[in-house]
């Protein structure tokens, strides 16, 4: 196994997008974010996603150091557009007009589209809970078809990813961060790359049988599952229509400008932040 010093890691990563036309500070953080994800034990959404990145940035799928623009903005709701910036930037930036919002008004709901990979959700959740707030996230990866539904063996829908942030006085917050499938994608690819080995009928192949394989998800046919139960087929529909409805599709990316691979990875947040004990007393 070769260890690498966290620091060395970040600046490596952060060096690797300065090349890519990043601002120094659009860098390092996207360097943090990532690595921080693997020190959080998700490697997942750690820096095994950076050829992916800098294929996207190549492609001008994703654009460095955008600002985000609000396209709606009410007291309570916000719809975010990223402007297809990295989601290691947009992604705060929306986090905070959130924050800002719940503070003034006890409850707000931050819609972001057109955003590139927006990395750990739980970063996002955390971000909330350091500012004494509960968050609740969805995520709707429109045009992602990776994971069969509760008996089905057919890519019909996304990972769907779902994430709630409690703060605690005095303690680490309670995160629950997950794919609405047995296993992310992401788990799939690391994997792939000889770590850690996949649940037991993780994936299905072309004919239906379960397997283990990695391999087997990057067929034309092969997919994620199945569910335990019918509850996550019914959580992986509720979180995205949940997201749709409420901000009237707003969410979802603009079709047209890039490739579709890109506009499932556009994830569209819809975040709940309900207001702290001294709100609730009012």
């Amino acid at each position: 196994m070769v260890t690498i010093k966290v620091q060395n890691l970040i600046d490596f990563v952060a060096e690797v997008f300065s090349h890519a036309d990043s601002s120094p500070e659009e860098a390092r953080r996207i360097a943090s974010y990532l690595t921080t994800a693997n020190l959080t034990g998700h490697d997942s959404h750690g820096v095994i996603r950076v050829p992916v990145y800098i294929r996207w940035k190549k492609m001008g799928s994703v654009v460095p150091d955008q600002t985000v623009e609000l396209v709606v903005d009410t007291p309570s709701l916000a719809v975010v557009d990223g402007k297809f910036g990295y989601g290691q930037t947009v992604t705060p930036q929306a986090v905070r007009i959130g924050i800002e919002k719940c503070k003034k008004s006890s409850l707000a709901a931050v819609a972001l589209r057109n955003a590139g990979h927006i990395g750990r959700v739980g970063d996002w959740a955390e971000m909330a809970a350091a500012e004494g707030l509960v968050s609740v996230h969805f995520v709707n990866a429109a045009g992602s078809l990776l994971v069969a539904p509760f008996g089905g063996v057919e890519k019909r829908l996304s990972t769907a990813p779902f994430c709630v942030g409690i703060p605690r006085k005095g303690q680490d917050p309670i995160v629950l961060d997950f794919a609405t499938s047995i296993v992310a994608e992401g788990k799939v690819l690391v994997a792939s790359r000889g770590g850690k080995k996949l649940p037991k009928g993780a994936l299905i192949d072309g004919d239906g049988t379960l397997s283990e394989d990695p391999a087997v998800l990057y067929g034309p046919h092969s997919a994620e599952g199945p569910r335990d139960h019918t509850k996550g087929t019914g959580a992986i529909r509720a979180g995205p229509a949940f997201c749709q409805r409420h901000v009237r599709r707003l969410c979802r990316p603009q079709g047209g400008r890039h490739p579709r691979f890109l506009r499932r990875r556009n994830l569209a947040l819809c975040r709940l932040y309900q207001g702290n004990q001294t709100d609730r007393r009012r």
